[in-house]
């Protein structure tokens, strides 16, 4: 009888809560369990609890991980798995059109929809189509703003219930799905799809204006963006579009002041977590960037980039209002404001403004009195990472500046800068009582002691 429901589609079994129907009295009492919150089946290891049996039958396998027991062997190749569906699974439909494999034909046939264009679930309030009815129902949600589960946690509110489970992980710290080949973790399936390119070299999404290739399709669609100058993610509080939807998820936490992502180290908290995976490198002085032609690292690949140009001598950014030419697009931003005259960041404590942040930045450690950065060599602290590097260069003796005319070298780029002047005879510093001018700021110092003694 129960067999039977599959083939008549029977759901004789509704829910009171929410309606939804279930072909066996088992599967309804198991659905109750997630209106009531109530788990019976408990993990003697970690005291995690579950509302059936089935899902801590799978979960105790995340204890064993360590002893890798995997009881389920394929076969045909002997591979283990942690469960029997994994082993048993065979990808048997093949979609002729991109190659893509699935297990279950219900699966495969939504997804030739995305390909035909037939049959798709479509959002009467924006016209966007679904191949899956699930998909729409979540979408929907995006209009009406519903959000209906919540994090016991941190009150965190979620328009689907797979987003709420995911996010779970955050806090528990549970990683599930674990790489074949190196042992790596991962809070999510798709976290683990991902990085198993990383071993296979996998890129089948290619770019057919500038054929780049990419090993998600998700990264494709974000670079054509910037060959259509697409930005369909709007911040609604300030209208800053942007081409992808994680950069605006950045974006509105400089809004809201969110930081989640936490240094476990010092407690340094980030808007983004790459700036923690970068900032954690600080620590650990891991600096896995290396240059080509001089083998020096770097913590970041945006360092690497910009000290690329040091040898390239390229300079591909140019002020729209003098045609200075830049190297990085940050000091050509920054010169921008010497005609502008703007000045946007402002001190909380003494009103000062900057025109850029790094300056208010290492201005407002006048007033914490922080120095951060410390020598390794003599432990001398300083306010400023320029400043250790200039320092450092006092142990090293290493003298990067060299002079094109005469190839004296210096360790500081101010130093070369007013060397030059001696062979230009530029004497940009003038004295305010007698107009005789200098080359050098110490000069013009020295200079001026002669009108105090007299």
């Amino acid at each position: 009888m129960k067999h039977l429901r599959i083939h008549t589609k029977e759901k004789p079994y509704t829910c009171n809560v929410c309606k939804k129907a279930f072909s066996r009295r088992s599967t309804l009492t198991q659905h109750f369990r997630t209106h009531t919150k109530e788990k019976l089946y408990e993990c003697h290891t970690c005291h995690k609890s579950f509302s059936c049996l089935s899902y801590l039958t799978i979960h105790l396998r995340t204890h064993t991980t360590h002893t890798k027991e995997k009881p389920y062997a394929c076969d045909i190749c002997n591979k283990t798995f942690i469960n029997r569906s994994s082993s048993t699974r065979k990808k048997l439909y093949s979609c002729d059109k991109c190659n893509k494999t699935f297990y279950y034909r219900s699966t495969f046939n939504s997804h030739l929809r995305t390909h035909t264009k037939e049959n798709l679930y479509t959002c009467d309030k924006c016209n966007k189509a679904f191949a899956y009815r699930s998909n729409l129902t979540n979408h929907l949600k995006t209009h009406t703003k519903e959000k209906p589960f919540v994090c016991v946690v941190c009150n965190k509110a979620f328009s689907d219930g797979s987003t709420l489970k995911k996010h779970l992980r955050t806090h528990t710290n549970e990683k599930p799905f674990a790489c074949d080949f190196c042992d790596k973790t991962f809070s999510r399936r798709s976290y683990l799809m991902r990085h198993l390119k990383t071993h296979t070299g996998e890129k089948p999404f290619a770019c057919e204006i500038c054929y780049k290739t990419f090993s998600r399709r998700f990264s494709l669609t974000c670079h054509f963006r910037t060959h259509t100058k697409e930005k369909p993610f709007v911040c609604e509080v300030c209208n800053r579009a942007f081409s992808d939807q994680s950069s605006l998820r950045d974006h509105i936490r400089i809004h809201t002041k969110e930081k989640p992502f936490v240094c476990e180290i010092c407690n340094k908290a980030f808007r983004q977590h790459s700036n923690l995976k970068t900032h954690s490198r600080t620590h650990t002085n891991e600096k896995p960037y290396a240059c080509d032609i001089c083998n020096k690292t770097f913590s970041r690949r945006t360092s690497l980039m910009q000290h690329l140009r040091t040898h390239t001598k390229e300079k591909p950014f140019t002020c729209n209002k003098c045609n200075k030419t830049f190297s990085h697009r940050t000091s050509m931003k920054r010169h921008l404001r010497t005609h502008t005259e703007e000045r946007p960041f402002v001190c909380d404590t003494c009103d000062r403004a900057f025109s850029d942040r790094s300056n208010l930045k290492s201005h407002l450690r006048t007033h914490t009195k922080e120095k951060p950065y410390a020598c390794d060599i003599c432990n001398k602290t300083f306010s400023q990472k320029t400043t250790l590097t200039r320092h450092l260069r006092t142990h090293s003796k290493e003298r990067p500046f060299v002079c094109e005319i005469c190839d004296k070298s210096f360790s500081q780029h101010s130093h070369l800068k007013t060397h030059v002047w001696t062979h230009t005879n530029q004497k940009p510093f003038a004295c305010s009582i007698c107009n005789r001018t200098f080359s050098r700021p110490t000069d013009l110092k020295t200079h001026l002691r002669t009108h105090t003694k007299k």
